[in-house]
C-alpha cells in the first residue's frame, strides 16, 4: 500500500509539477516578447497597390490617403470586442507632435486616444482572414499627412512593439491628395518614368539630350529624404519643417533651394566659368543618380558642377520620387531680368569698342521644371491649381535664398505678377522686351532697336509616352502680335492689380492698320550648310532694300564664342566689308568661320554668335543689326547592345567614335552610365586617336532591373567637351 500510496502521491506530484512548469513556461513566454512573435509588412502586395513596386522591397514605401496592410503575428488569439490594439505612427523622432500632425495615436477599436487638436488622423481596421495567431491590420494614412520616414509602433496586452519603419509619399493616384493627377498616362510619365529628354541648343537647332532620372536605385529614397533633412528650414525649426511637408508647395520650394548650393548645404554647385577644376564639367552628366549618390557618399558635400539643365534634371528626379508629378521644361531665348523691369538691355560693340556686359541677359535656352499641385492659399476657385514652375538654378534670391517657385502657370499666362511665388521673374523669362544698344569706341551707347518678340519661344517638354518634343508655349503666353499678348504684358508691369487685364479676344490679331512703308534695309544671316564640329562654318549675309538708289554699305561681321547663358567667352573673328546694294536687288556677302579659329574656344563656349552691323555710308548714324546663334552639330557616338538582354545575366555592348578633327585627340575618356544596367558610372581612359580614325570599345555589363533602360556613353578629350550617344535596352526576366 505504501508503495501504491507513494506512487499515487508521486503521480499527483508529477502532475502538479507539469502544471507549474506549463504556467512558468507561459509566464516566461509572456515575459520574453511573447505577445508579438513576428510582423509581415506585405511589401510586395503593398508596393503593387501603391505604385511603388519598383522601389526596393526591404523598405515599405506607401502613399498617403491609401490603405496598406500589416499582419502582426501573436502568441495568442486577439479577441475582437475585448482586446484593444493601440498604434502610433510618427515622423521626426523627438520632434513628432500630434498637434502638428507628425504623430498620431489610433487603433482597433478606435479608442479616440488622440488629442482633440491633433491633425492628420490615421485609421486602422482589422482585415479579413483573422486567425488564431495572426492579426491582419489595414492602416490608412490621411491624404494630408506629412511625407517622410515614419515609425509605426503597436501596444497590445501591455507590451510595446516597433512594428516597422515605412516611407510615406505623396499620392497622385488619390483624388483627395493635393497632387492628384487624373490621367493615368500622365502619372506613368511624370511620376514613374525614369527615362527623360531635356532640350537644349538654340531657337533654330533644338537638341534632345537623354537624361536618366534614376528613380529606383537602392538608396534614392534615403537620399531624397536627406535632402529635406539637410535644408535650412529643418535646421532652423525641425518641428515646423516636418509638419509643413504635408504641403507640396512648401516641399517644392525647399527642394528648389536644396538642389543648388550658394546658401545651404545643397546638392550641386553651379559654374558658368571657363574652368571646372576640382569637379566635372556640367556637360559630363547624363543622369541624376550619379550626382545624388556622390553627394550622399561624400558626407553630403556639394557636387561640382552643374548648369540649368543639370539642376532641372536632378530636381525632377527628387520631385518624382516624392510622388509629385513633374516634368522638365526648356524655354528658348530665355530672359534673365535682374531688376524686375521686364526689359532686357543687350549691348553690341562697335568697331574699336570693348565688349560690354549687361546685368540682364538672354540665354539661348533655360531649363526648369513644372510640378503638378493645388494652390489652395491662392483661393480664386482653384484657378491657380495645376502646373507650377519651380527652378533650382541659382539666378536670383527669393526670400533671401536661391529658390524659385512654385509659380502658377495660369498666373504667368495672365500676368498676375502680384502672386507668390516669383511670378514676375518667370513672367519676364518668357515675355520680357529687348532693347539693343551699340557701344561706340568712346563708351557711349546708341539705341538701335526695341524688340517685343525675341523672348520666349518653343517652350518644350518631352511628350507623354514618347520621346517627341511637345510645344507648350501657349500655356505660358498668348501668341506674339496679338492684342491679348500686349494687354497681358501691360497688366503685368502695372501697379494696379485690382482689376482683370483686358486680354481682348484671345489669340486674335490686332485689327488691320494702314500698311507701313517697307524697311529701308532688310538683312538676314543664313547658314548655307549644317555647321558640323571640326569643319569650317559656311554662312552668308543677305541684304535687300526698297530704295530706288544705290546704297554704299559698310558691313562689320563679328563672331564671338558665347556661353549659352549669354555671357561672352572670346571674339573669334571680326572683319569689315563694303558693298553696293543696287535697287530691288540682293547683296550677298559670304561668311566663313574656319575650324582652326573656333576650336580652341569651343572647349569653353557653347555657341558661336554671328553678328552683322550694317551702316549706310550716306546716313552713318543709322545702324542695322542681324544676329544668329550657331550651334555646332556634335559628331556621332554610336552605342549598340548585342542580342537579347536578361536580368542578372551578362550582356555585351559596343561604343564607336570617329575623330572628326584634323588633329590627334589626346586625354580621351569614355564614361558609361545607365540606371538598372550599371550600378555606378564607369570611366575608362582611351588611347590617342588620329584624324579620321575611329575607336571601338566593347564591354560587358550585368543588368539588375527589368524594363526599358538607357545605356549612355560620353566621350571627352583635352580639346573638346562631352559628346554623347545612347541606346535603349529592353531588359527581360
Amino acid at each position: 500500500m505504501c508503495i501504491v500510496s507513494r506512487a499515487t502521491k508521486k503521480g499527483r506530484t508529477n502532475k502538479c509539477c507539469r502544471e507549474t512548469a506549463t504556467r512558468r513556461a507561459k509566464m516566461s513566454l509572456l515575459l520574453n516578447n511573447s505577445v508579438f512573435t513576428g510582423v509581415d509588412v506585405h511589401s510586395k502586395s503593398n508596393h503593387q497597390d501603391h505604385h511603388t513596386n519598383d522601389f526596393p522591397e526591404d523598405q515599405l514605401t506607401v502613399r498617403r490617403g491609401q490603405a496598406f496592410k500589416v499582419t502582426l503575428k501573436l502568441a495568442k488569439p486577439f479577441k475582437q470586442g475585448i482586446d484593444s490594439l493601440v498604434l502610433i505612427a510618427s515622423t521626426g523622432g523627438s520632434h513628432a507632435s500630434e498637434e502638428k500632425g507628425t504623430s498620431c495615436r489610433f487603433g482597433v477599436p478606435d479608442t479616440g486616444g488622440s488629442l482633440a487638436s491633433a491633425k492628420a488622423a490615421w485609421t486602422a481596421k482589422l482585415d479579413f482572414g483573422l486567425s488564431a495567431n495572426s492579426l491582419p491590420v489595414v492602416i490608412t494614412p490621411p491624404a494630408d499627412a506629412p511625407i517622410g520616414r515614419y515609425t509605426l509602433k503597436a501596444t497590445l496586452w501591455g507590451e510595446d512593439k516597433t512594428v516597422t519603419t515605412l516611407v510615406l509619399l505623396y499620392n497622385p493616384w488619390f483624388s483627395g491628395d493635393s497632387v492628384f493627377l487624373p490621367d493615368e498616362s500622365k502619372r506613368e510619365e511624370y511620376v514613374l518614368n525614369e527615362q527623360g529628354v531635356i532640350y537644349r541648343g538654340s531657337l533654330h537647332y533644338i537638341i534632345p539630350l537623354r537624361w536618366d532620372f534614376g528613380l529606383f536605385e537602392d538608396d534614392m529614397v534615403d537620399i531624397c529624404l536627406n535632402i529635406l533633412d539637410k535644408s535650412l528650414n529643418y535646421r532652423k525649426n525641425p518641428a515646423d519643417d516636418l509638419a509643413s511637408r504635408s504641403d507640396p508647395v512648401y516641399v517644392g520650394r525647399v527642394i528648389s533651394a536644396m538642389i543648388n548650393s550658394p546658401d545651404d548645404r545643397g546638392v550641386l554647385m553651379g559654374n558658368w566659368s571657363d574652368s571646372f577644376e576640382g569637379g566635372h564639367s556640367p556637360s559630363h552628366w547624363s543622369g541624376s543618380y550619379s550626382i545624388l549618390s556622390m553627394w550622399k557618399n561624400n558626407n553630403f558635400r556639394t557636387v561640382k558642377y552643374g548648369q540649368c539643365w543639370v539642376f532641372a534634371g536632378v530636381m525632377c528626379s527628387v520631385m518624382r520620387l516624392l510622388g509629385i508629378p513633374t516634368r522638365v521644361v526648356t524655354n528658348f531665348m530665355s530672359a534673365h531680368d535682374t531688376d524686375a523691369s521686364l526689359t532686357i538691355d543687350v549691348y553690341h560693340a562697335d568697331e574699336g569698342a570693348r565688349h560690354k556686359e549687361s546685368n540682364d541677359s538672354i540665354w539661348n535656352y533655360h531649363v526648369w521644371v513644372e510640378s503638378w499641385m493645388k494652390r489652395p492659399k491662392l483661393k480664386a476657385n482653384r484657378t491657380y491649381d495645376g502646373w507650377q514652375v519651380l527652378d533650382a538654378t541659382p539666378q536670383e534670391t527669393s526670400d533671401g535664398l536661391y529658390q524659385c517657385g512654385p509659380s502658377s502657370l495660369i498666373a504667368i499666362l495672365n500676368g498676375e505678377t502680384q502672386l507668390p511665388y516669383d511670378v514676375p521673374f518667370v513672367f519676364a523669362e518668357v515675355n520680357a522686351d529687348c532693347v539693343d544698344w551699340l557701344t561706340k569706341a568712346d563708351g557711349t551707347d546708341v539705341k538701335m532697336i526695341s524688340d517685343t518678340k525675341r523672348v520666349g519661344h518653343y517652350i518644350s517638354t518631352k511628350g507623354v509616352g514618347n520621346n517627341r518634343r511637345e510645344d507648350i508655349t501657349k500655356y505660358y503666353k498668348h501668341r506674339e502680335g496679338t492684342e491679348a499678348e500686349r494687354n497681358v504684358f501691360m497688366y503685368a508691369i502695372s501697379d494696379d492689380k485690382d482689376s482683370e487685364p483686358d486680354r481682348g479676344p484671345p489669340e486674335t490679331p490686332k485689327p488691320p492698320t494702314p500698311p507701313r512703308p517697307l524697311p529701308q534695309l532688310m538683312i538676314q544671316l543664313v547658314e548655307t550648310s549644317a555647321p558640323e564640329y571640326g569643319k569650317d562654318v559656311q554662312m552668308k549675309l543677305v541684304m535687300s532694300s526698297d530704295s530706288r538708289v544705290e546704297r554704299m554699305l559698310n558691313v562689320r561681321i563679328t563672331v564671338d564664342g558665347m556661353h549659352y547663358n549669354g555671357t561672352f567667352v572670346a571674339t573669334i573673328q571680326s572683319e569689315v566689308k563694303e558693298g553696293t546694294l543696287r535697287p530691288f536687288r540682293e547683296l550677298t556677302i559670304p561668311i566663313v568661320i574656319p575650324a582652326r579659329s573656333y576650336l580652341k574656344h569651343m572647349m569653353y563656349a557653347d555657341s558661336l554668335k554671328v553678328s552683322a552691323v550694317v551702316t549706310d555710308k550716306k546716313y552713318p548714324d543709322k545702324k542695322y543689326l542681324a544676329e544668329e546663334d550657331v550651334i555646332l552639330h556634335d559628331p556621332p557616338v554610336t552605342v549598340t547592345v548585342n542580342g537579347y538582354v536578361r536580368q542578372h545575366q551578362a550582356a555585351y555592348a559596343e561604343v564607336i567614335f570617329m575623330n572628326p578633327l584634323q588633329e590627334t585627340l589626346t586625354g580621351m575618356t569614355l564614361t558609361l552610365s545607365g540606371s538598372g544596367l550599371l550600378r555606378q558610372e564607369f570611366e575608362f581612359g582611351l588611347p590617342n586617336l588620329s584624324p579620321n580614325n575611329r575607336i571601338r570599345v566593347q564591354f560587358e555589363f550585368v543588368p539588375y532591373r527589368t524594363g526599358i533602360k538607357m545605356l549612355v556613353a560620353d566621350i571627352h578629350s583635352s580639346i573638346f567637351k562631352d559628346f554623347k550617344g545612347s541606346c535603349a535596352v529592353n531588359v527581360r526576366l
